[in-house]
């Protein structure tokens, strides 16, 4: 299972911006598909998550209510749409996918590992 995350950039605080996941090497309609971030010096967090099949996504509390987690599954691919972005929000994004239904915030159940995209927030 490849992972291929997209979609990162520089942007101003209050703005947008769209990442996305594609999966490839097999259908991941049994997968988990998350969404980490790790910013310089800190440890990488949890972002958002959401199984393939299911429609309760799961999402960190600094991100509640301006970011959202989609799904495709017919394309394998999952997207996260970031509003009202902040310059905290700034890091390396990742994706990463389990198999399975349980939509877990712990890193260390998540198996396969995009490659990482950059956002910038300026304030």
């Amino acid at each position: 299972v490849q992972l291929q995350a997209s979609g990162g950039g520089l942007v101003q605080a209050g703005g947008s911006l769209r990442l996305s996941c594609a999966v490839s090497g097999r259908t991941c309609s049994n997968y988990v598909m998350g969404w980490f971030r790790q910013a310089p010096g800190k440890e990488r967090e949890f972002v958002a998550a959401i199984y393939m099949r299911g429609q309760s996504p799961n999402y960190a509390d600094s991100v509640k209510g301006r970011f959202t987690i989609s799904k495709n599954g017919a394309k394998n691919t999952v997207w996260l749409q970031m509003n009202s972005l902040r310059p905290e929000d700034t890091a390396v994004y990742y994706c990463a996918a389990r198999e399975g239904t349980w939509v877990f915030s712990d890193r260390s159940n998540y198996v396969y590992w995009g490659q990482g995209t950059q956002v910038t927030v300026s304030s």
